[in-house]
């Protein structure tokens, strides 16, 4: 079940303080219309292809998604039968989620990794995931230490971590960088929606951008988002120091040579 906690929902602008999406979900998750808007913007996740067959791979029948958003891999693993707990601090986005076909056959938790373990019973699941960008928006490594303990803890001993990170060499944001066109789409029950991105700041070892969205009804809402990338050898530490031990690093088949796909294993 959905837990209704009222956390606070942030202004559109709450992530230009780069702490801020530790305590805030930034507004494309948390406003409704933006989060509305979500699953459009975002297209295919062919992605998800992947993390399924890795799931399969580990033999997991109970699976968190940590960061589920608007539910696109939940739903889809619990349709294939595996029993899935989703968590996401963004109640809009939770929102959309519930709407979408075989979202009752997921637990979903308004929250927080740092909730998982207090829950009774334990979830004990063995594996957790975190699809797209969600293992970078820590951008403290306190809060990233916070979040893969408690997710060490909602895991069984042998179960396993499941996530993506940009490798840093390969400096994506300078792509995203030069992407100034405004982008159009046709959004379900909103009409259409039009965005364009309006601030990018590169102080590394983060990375904020900014989109504008305009509406048919001359409404405007901003989402501002930050990034942290980590190198490898800095997510290798940072997983022994919570108690997994890194299995294997792979490539992204749907991004060769971006991306690190880690699956660690609970020790």
């Amino acid at each position: 079940m959905t837990s209704e906690n009222d956390a606070p929902q942030p202004d559109t602008d709450t992530a230009t303080d780069p702490s801020a999406s530790e305590a805030h979900p930034d507004a494309i998750f948390a406003d409704p219309r933006l989060a509305a808007c979500y699953d459009t913007f975002d297209g295919e996740r062919d992605d998800l292809d992947h993390y399924e067959s890795i799931l399969e791979e580990l033999g997991a029948r109970t699976v968190v998604d940590v960061g589920c958003g608007t539910g696109a891999l939940a739903v889809r693993l619990a349709a294939a039968g595996l029993s899935v707990t989703g968590v996401d601090p963004a109640l809009a986005s939770l929102e959309v989620a519930h709407t979408k076909p075989g979202a009752g056959r997921v637990d979903w938790i308004h929250g927080t990794a740092v909730d998982l373990p207090a829950l009774d019973p334990p979830l004990g699941a063995d594996a957790a995931v975190m699809t797209g960008n969600v293992a970078q928006v820590f951008v403290t490594d306190e809060a990233w230490a916070a979040t893969l303990t408690a997710i060490r803890a909602a895991v069984r001993e042998g179960g396993h971590l499941v996530f993506e990170a940009r490798r840093p060499e390969r400096r994506a944001w300078e792509e995203w960088q030069a992407e100034t066109a405004e982008s159009v789409h046709e959004v379900p029950g909103l009409g259409q929606v039009r965005s364009r991105p309006t601030r990018f700041d590169v102080d590394l070892p983060l990375v904020t951008f900014a989109d504008e969205f305009f509406f048919e009804d001359g409404s405007t809402l901003t989402s501002t988002s930050t990034l942290r990338w980590r190198s490898e050898t800095e997510l290798r530490d940072s997983l022994t120091a919570a108690g997994f031990a890194v299995q294997e690093i792979r490539d992204a088949p749907d991004r060769p040579g971006r991306e690190f796909v880690v699956i660690a294993r609970a020790a």
